[in-house]
Order: structure tokens, then C-alpha cells, then sequence
């Protein structure tokens, strides 16, 4: 039996006991090293040659990512570890930086109990590190600390090690602020990271070795002999004295939960059915004998294997051949074959039980974040992600004959990424691709062409803007084609209590099961409880509300409402643009006895110009997105990189200086930052290190609102002037 075969017979016997499991993730900001510390960890199991670790970049096989350097797509890979004398199973996902892949984190995180947040010793703690902490603990993830590039300070900073450790309490304290800002409240205190327990531990994953105080004081190795040892680059040595592996693993396997500790506080939070049902206990004990439920993190297109879906197993075992319900889409599927990753490769398996990460195929038509279940169940908590696709660009097939490839290669994209949108516009024969920055588009379309050979013509990026409102409406009066039925609508805004109770997963998205419940929470955050109990429907940020009393055959016609709801704040009424932070009530109705009378070819209209015309009688207004921009510079850059953000309309918003190095914190409208790379770059002689993070959506100034309205309005081919009320109101 080869290395290999061994390795695949002792993963099989640990996945069987959950308690030797651990799912565990690395997290961190851009080039602080993440993979580079994965792919020792792989070294350390066996599974690829310790001398390319760290150099090899195994699992970021993707030849886009090793081109350019990053991580764009979360991989995955299973291995074993040997700690106190017992084996364990280690079920690693490795995870992008960039914050235009920062979906591809909040997918990880669902899958996971456990993550290692890597922090650079040299930047510190930086803005992305912030959202990855934030994104695990939303999921209830556990974490400990990896210190990374302590080399650099030794060598190139040359610190002390009294100045060292002062850096080192510093970073510590920043990842402990975080996770008391974050964590559930029943983990503040229980999660934070000690230097004295081992759930932090610094190394340099380049150089493959790391310390913590256990392993210390288990082998003797001193501080002061790394540092004579990095000083005489004798790295061989500092491999054999201190692996790498050894010291993050055990801090992995001691520290973070196993499946069966894990689930029984994550599951009442992920999960909203009821606990105490036959499947909610076999999930609260990660039950391999119970009835068998999964979650799609990742949806990858194999060119052998088709759509290959991975995802946590949280109870009962899935076997290749197994009938499944996909709980979202509504259907029935077949699992055709299961297996688990490791790394590029992927190996079958003929089951896999709760607690592990299983990769199956057969479950066409999921998308990541499904619910598969052996019959139907509550499904799991939509996934929320941090920012939002604000860039767009539209693409047409140079020839005509491509239309319906590159139509389904949009499709897969979409499905392999739901961070990205995809939408068809018939009248124009345009599709349209919106991402969370220009690299995440410029990723995607390279792939487009590559993989699906499609030859096509892209526009220059455009911003998707959003529409919104400034203060409440008077009731407006709604009426069908045919004029036998009427809806009495008002609009108001939205409070930013509301709005961010939405976008943190406070208040659910999608057609509401409990209203009392939500009220509540509504009832909370200021809304009058009375008018709260008729919450319908949450769509992007927006709100349907049934306000009426007892009005006959409502109910019948209520999805048509709520689908005419949708169509309205999917295109505004200034320029056709997503609408957000609006609150719709219905307050009163008139429906027709006779359903042939009421389809949605009467009402869809009826409601849609409703709200279109209440909204402009609320001073509609236009947002646009913003961008925090993170910038280090050496001293002498300051007035250069200042202008280029001012010049852009962006404002400064913190200035930090730690030795010779300036960090700047400034915001910017996305629509002014395209191109800001090279100009960034020539201000400062290549000098500056800078990333950007979504910084929500802030009002278009006055002035400059009604040019951006008819420019948009021009770009779809609509009349360029601004609508007036009377040109949105022509029934009332």
C-alpha cells in the first residue's frame, strides 16, 4: 500500500468519529499568507514535498491565481494530523484575501467550525482581517490567531525581542478587540485569543517554522534560538527545530470544536426549524444515523464530472445513488457521486458522514447556500455577505450563432459565484454582469473566454446606482387596465436601524413565515408594532407591509402583489435603477370577485405605478456606492496620494503613522475610482500598498444627481430627461 493509499484508508476511518474531526478555515487580509501557510500544512501531512511548500502554492491550482499571485477561489483539502498520540482529520479551507472574492468567505464560514485568522506581524491587524473576524463569528465560527512573517522583523526591522513581543501584545489585543466586538455575546469572553494557552502561535509560514507557548515549553526551543537562526538563515534547521505544522495544528486540534461540539450551538442560530424535531436533533448531535441534511458552499463546474457541489454534511451520511430534495429550488435529485477534496484532486468515497465536507455530484440546478435534505425541511439561513455587486459590465457575443453558449456560460458563472448577477436584457439583446469591483469581472470574463471559448465584446465598467426616497408619501391610488381593482399604496423610508437590522441578517430577507416574530424585532428598532405585524415580503433592502383590514380575496392576489413589488425595486422610477431603504404599505384594496378578472397582467401594472408614483412624490433620490480605500505610503507621498483621493471626491477619514509609514483611510464613490490603480501607482513611484472594501451607499450630491439620472437613462436607451411626476402618475 503507497503513501497515498494509506493516507485516503485513514481518512475514511476518521471521518467515521466526529469527535477527531476538525473543519477549520484560514482567513485573512490580502498577501498576509494565507496559502502559503496551507500549503505547509499540506507538507506536514505528506502531501507535497517540504522544500516547495510555501513556494508551490498548491491549492491555489486556478492558473488565473497563480498568475497573479492571489487567492480568487476558496479550496479545499482533508488530511490527517497526529496530536498527543491520536490521529485527526483535518478538513482545510484556504480562502481568498481580496475583498472582491469576499463571497467565497462567507460560503467558507458556513461550512466551518473553526478558523485560523492569519495577521501579517509586520502590517498588523488591517481592514480585511476586520471582515473576515466579523464574517466567521456571524457564523458562529471560532477562532485562533496565526502571527505571521516574524522573520521580517527580525531580519529586516531588526526589533528587539522586548520590541517584538510589544508588537506581537499589540496585534493580539486589535484580533481581541474584534472578537469582543463580533462574537456572539456568550463567546465574548470564552473566544479570545491568549498567548498563554496556545491559541496563538507566530512563525513564518515563507520559512515553514512557528512557535507558541506550549510547544515551547514542551521542547525546550527558545525565542532566542529562532532568532539566531533566521539571523544566520539557517532555515533547515529552524524547519526541523519548530515545524510549522506541528505548532498550527496542534493549536487547531486543542483549540478549535469538533463537529459535535460545534453543532449544538451553531445549529439553533443557522437553522430556524424546530429544534427539538427528529432532524433537528440529529443535527444538534451531529447524528450520522439520522435523516441525512447537507448545505452547498460552492458550486464548481468539472468539465468530466459536470457540477460538482460541496458543502457540511450536518446529519445522517450521504451515499452515492441517494434521492434528495434541494429544499430552495423545490425539486427532487439524485446524488450520482460523493467524494472529498484533496486539494486539486478529488477522490471518491462510497458515503460520508455528519461532520465532514463532501463534494457530490447530481444535484443539478443548486446554488451555494441550498438546502439538501433526505425530505422536506426547514431550509438554513440565506447567507449574507459583506458588500454588494456594484460594478457592472455589459457583454454581447461577436457573433450571433455564440448568443445561446454565452447565455449558458453567464448561467454557470452565476452559479458558481452567486456574488455575481447576471441579467439578460431582452429589449437590448445586452447582458449584463455586475460584480464587486473591476478585478472580480475581469477574473470572471477570463474565465468566460477561456473555458467557454466565446469571442465577445465587453464595455468599459459602469456603476449600478440606486434609487431611494427622503420622506413619506401621500396615499396613492393604484388602478388595474380593466379598473376592477384599485390598491391604496403610501411609501416612506427607511430607517438606517431597519436597513442595517436587513443587511446583518437581523431581519430576515424573502417572504416572512413568522410575523409576529418579526414585529417584534421591528417593534425594537422603532417601527410602531401595529403597523410592523403586516410585514409581507423583504427584498434588497426594501419592504412590502399588508396594512389593510379585512379586504376580501386579498389573499389571492397577494404573490402577484408581492411579485409587482419586486419588478418596482428592481427598476425605479427615476432611471430604471435598483431601489433600497423604501418601505411599501398596502393600506387599503379593492379586489374583483372574479379571478379572470385579477391575473397579473392586471395587477402587476396596478402596483407597480403605485409605488412608482408614490415614490415620486417623496422626493426620490439617487445613491451611489462608496468605497473605503486603505493606503500605505512612506512619509513623503502624503500630498500626492491626498489629491488623487480629493480629486476623485473622496474624503479622508483617518491618517495613522507607524515609524516611516503612513497609513491613509479615505472613501470614494466606486464611480470615480476606475483607473485609480495606475494613477495610485504613479503618484507614488509604485510605492504605495493600498486595497479598497465596500463602504455602503451614500446620497448622490444635488448638483450632480440629475447629469448621472440622464446619463444612465441615455446608456438604456430611455428618453434622457429626468421623469417628472406627472410622466410617472398618468392614472391618478
Amino acid at each position: 500500500m503507497g503513501r497515498r493509499e494509506e493516507m485516503i484508508a485513514k481518512i475514511k476511518e476518521l471521518m467515521l468519529q466526529p469527535e477527531r474531526i476538525r473543519n477549520i478555515g484560514i482567513a485573512a487580509h490580502i498577501d498576509h499568507g494565507k496559502t502559503t501557510l496551507s500549503d505547509n500544512l499540506l507538507a506536514g501531512a505528506g502531501m507535497i514535498s517540504e522544500e516547495l511548500a510555501g513556494k508551490q502554492l498548491v491549492l491555489d491550482f486556478d492558473e488565473q491565481e497563480q498568475a497573479r499571485g492571489i487567492t480568487i477561489n476558496a479550496a479545499n483539502v482533508s488530511m490527517v494530523h497526529n496530536y498527543e498520540g491520536k490521529d485527526y482529520l483535518i478538513n482545510l479551507i484556504d480562502t481568498p484575501g481580496h475583498v472582491d472574492f469576499g463571497g467565497d468567505v462567507t460560503r467558507a464560514m458556513r461550512a466551518i467550525d473553526g478558523v485560523i485568522i492569519v495577521v501579517d506581524a509586520v502590517e498588523g491587524v488591517m481592514p480585511q482581517t476586520e471582515t473576515v473576524v466579523r464574517q466567521a463569528l456571524r457564523e458562529y465560527v471560532k477562532p485562533v490567531l496565526f502571527i505571521n512573517k516574524v522573520d521580517r522583523l527580525i531580519r529586516e526591522l531588526k526589533l528587539t525581542p522586548q520590541q517584538m513581543m510589544e508588537r506581537f501584545s499589540k496585534i493580539i489585543m486589535d484580533v481581541n478587540r474584534l472578537i469582543q466586538r463580533y462574537a456572539p455575546e456568550e463567546y465574548k469572553k470564552q473566544w479570545m485569543v491568549k498567548v498563554e494557552d496556545g491559541s496563538v502561535a507566530f512563525g513564518s509560514a515563507y520559512y515553514n517554522w512557528a512557535l507558541s507557548v506550549p510547544f515551547m515549553k514542551r521542547t525546550g526551543v527558545k525565542f532566542n534560538e529562532i532568532i539566531d537562526l533566521t539571523l544566520k538563515g539557517d532555515h533547515k534547521t529552524l524547519r526541523q527545530k519548530a515545524p510549522l505544522h506541528v505548532v498550527v495544528l496542534d493549536m487547531v486540534v486543542k483549540h478549535l470544536p469538533n463537529p459535535i461540539e460545534a453543532q449544538k450551538y451553531r445549529i439553533p442560530h443557522l437553522w430556524q426549524g424546530d429544534i427539538n424535531s427528529d432532524v433537528g436533533q440529529a443535527m444538534l448531535n451531529c447524528d450520522p444515523k439520522g435523516k441525512m441534511v447537507m448545505v452547498v458552499t460552492k458550486i464548481i463546474i468539472d468539465k468530466h464530472a459536470g457540477e460538482v457541489a460541496t458543502g457540511r454534511v450536518w446529519s445522517g451520511t450521504v451515499k452515492s445513488g441517494q434521492e434528495v430534495y434541494l429544499i430552495n429550488t423545490k425539486r427532487k435529485a439524485r446524488i450520482q457521486q460523493v467524494g472529498i477534496y484533496m486539494g486539486p484532486e478529488r477522490i471518491n468515497m462510497e458515503a460520508v458522514p455528519a461532520g465532514n465536507i463532501v463534494a457530490v455530484t447530481g444535484l443539478r440546478d443548486a446554488m451555494a447556500g441550498e438546502t439538501v435534505a433526505e425530505e422536506p425541511i426547514e431550509p438554513f439561513e440565506a447567507l449574507h455577505y459583506v458588500s454588494e455587486p456594484v460594478v457592472t459590465v455589459a457583454i454581447e457575443a461577436k457573433n450571433v450563432k455564440d448568443l445561446p453558449r454565452l447565455i449558458e456560460a453567464l448561467r454557470q458563472l452565476a452559479k458558481e459565484d452567486p456574488t455575481l448577477h447576471v441579467k439578460i436584457d431582452e429589449e437590448t439583446g445586452q447582458h449584463l454582469l455586475s460584480g464587486m469591483g473591476e478585478l472580480h469581472l475581469e477574473v470572471k470574463l477570463y474565465k468566460l473566454k477561456k473555458d467557454w471559448g466565446i469571442d465577445i465584446d465587453v464595455s468599459e465598467p459602469i456603476v449600478v446606482y440606486r434609487e431611494s426616497i427622503t420622506k413619506p408619501s401621500p396615499m396613492v391610488e393604484g388602478k388595474s387596465p380593466n379598473r376592477h381593482n384599485r390598491f391604496y399604496i403610501v411609501v416612506e423610508p427607511m430607517p438606517d436601524e431597519i436597513y442595517n437590522a436587513i443587511k446583518e441578517g437581523i431581519i430576515p430577507e424573502g417572504r416572512i413565515k413568522n410575523p409576529k416574530e418579526v414585529a417584534k424585532k421591528l417593534a425594537e428598532l422603532g417601527m410602531d408594532y401595529e403597523i410592523a405585524r403586516g410585514i409581507v415580503d423583504v427584498y434588497n433592502g426594501n419592504m412590502f407591509l399588508d396594512n389593510t383590514k379585512g379586504v376580501q380575496y386579498l389573499n389571492e392576489v397577494m404573490d402577484l402583489l408581492i411579485d409587482g413589488f419586486h419588478q418596482a425595486m428592481d427598476e425605479g422610477p427615476l432611471a430604471k435603477e435598483p431601489v433600497m431603504k423604501v418601505i411599501v404599505r398596502l393600506i387599503d384594496a379593492q379586489v374583483h370577485e372574479d379571478n379572470v378578472h385579477r391575473g397579473p397582467a392586471q395587477i402587476y401594472p396596478a402596483i407597480r405605478t403605485a409605488i412608482h408614483c408614490a415614490m415620486m412624490k417623496s422626493n426620490p433620490v439617487l445613491y451611489e456606492p462608496y468605497q473605503k480605500v486603505i493606503i500605505n505610503i512612506p512619509y513623503e507621498y502624503m500630498g500626492a496620494v491626498s489629491r488623487e483621493i480629493t480629486q476623485r471626491r473622496g474624503q479622508l477619514v483617518d491618517m495613522k503613522q507607524e515609524g516611516e509609514v503612513m497609513t491613509i483611510i479615505a472613501e470614494a464613490p466606486v464611480a470615480e475610482m476606475f483607473g485609480f490603480a495606475g494613477a495610485i501607482r504613479s503618484a507614488t513611484s509604485g510605492r504605495a500598498l493600498w486595497s479598497t472594501e465596500h463602504a455602503g451607499f451614500k446620497r448622490v450630491p444635488n448638483e450632480l444627481a440629475q447629469q448621472i439620472i440622464r446619463q444612465i437613462r441615455q446608456r438604456k436607451g430611455l428618453d434622457p430627461n429626468p421623469p417628472t411626476e406627472k410622466d410617472v402618475c398618468p392614472l391618478f
